[in-house]
């Protein structure tokens, strides 16, 4: 069996510190080829002129496909379609297209901007007018925590399918039994949508506590117990994370899954080392 095909996701650095870390990172992970590398915007798009630049950056200087995020949460229609024409005259084909979190986070209550794009699937039909795109969707293999049920988060999904959106990159998760169930929900309701998993790997177990519940993201027992007993033993925390990434794409490629996407936060060493066991080592 061939590799799987690994992409990864970054934020934009706030820091000419953390912009030189970025760039290491960058470095270090481009010799894998991904099929793509994303840029995200902050809560409330805080982060776009940031995650612009970095895209620049990319498309300029590296052989990579620099993917930006793009969500309409507090920007007009004219922002966001401006932006959206940018990148399309820079020569940005794929985008990443999201409703994004309300400043404050997740956990504060979205409110559509008075003149833009209101959800997801609206901002996936305007961008589509505007040119043919190939855009991501963002699916919640536990349901997004805003979702009314199950069916109304898979309708959810399908309006941004039909309206133009071709694949779609998943919340993390760490039990396989969750996308895949997640996977066969999406298929028995007739959307036609590739379906990449997200991978986290595990970086600072205390931490992921409080974003997987803010996430509605569960973490089994199993999870807890591997990490219990190493707050302050960071190599063997390293080492466990690295387990558990690589026996999550392993599980899932036995299930038919070839494409992955990781969520680097902006480090190198994790997302390389697992990509390294599963036989991603690009040239040689």
């Amino acid at each position: 069996m061939s590799a799987p095909r690994v992409s990864f996701e970054f934020f934009p650095p706030k820091s000419h510190e953390a912009e030189v870390s970025l760039w290491k990172t960058l470095e270090r992970l481009a010799p894998l080829k991904p099929t793509f590398v994303s840029v995200t915007y902050g809560a409330d798009g805080s982060t776009r002129e940031r995650t612009h630049r970095v895209i620049q950056r990319i498309s300029v200087e590296t052989d990579l496909n620099p993917v930006p995020h793009l969500t309409c949460v507090g920007a007009t229609r004219e922002e966001v379609d401006s932006l959206a024409d940018d990148y399309w005259s820079a020569g940005i084909r794929k985008l990443v297209a999201l409703r994004g979190d309300p400043q404050g986070g997740a956990e504060v209550t979205y409110v559509p901007h008075r003149d833009g794009y209101a959800y997801g699937s609206d901002l996936v039909k305007g961008l589509m007018e505007k040119h043919p795109f190939e855009l991501i969707v963002g699916a919640y293999p536990e349901t997004h925590p805003e979702a009314i049920s199950e069916e109304a988060d898979l309708e959810s999904l399908r309006r941004k399918v039909d309206a133009g959106a071709k694949c779609a990159i998943t919340q993390f998760f760490f039990d396989d039994s969750v996308f895949l169930k997640f996977r066969d929900r999406v298929a028995a309701a007739g959307i036609e949508v590739e379906l990449i998993p997200g991978i986290l790997p595990v970086t600072n177990y205390k931490t992921l506590v409080r974003f997987a519940e803010s996430c509605g993201v569960s973490l089994p027992s199993s999870l807890t117990n591997l990490f219990c007993g190493l707050d302050d033993d960071v190599t063997t925390r390293q080492h466990i994370a690295a387990h558990v990434a690589v026996s999550q794409v392993e599980a899932l490629s036995r299930e038919g899954v070839r494409d992955f996407h990781f969520y680097t936060l902006n480090r190198a060493e994790l997302s390389f080392t697992v990509c390294h066991a599963i036989g991603v080592r690009g040239a040689t």
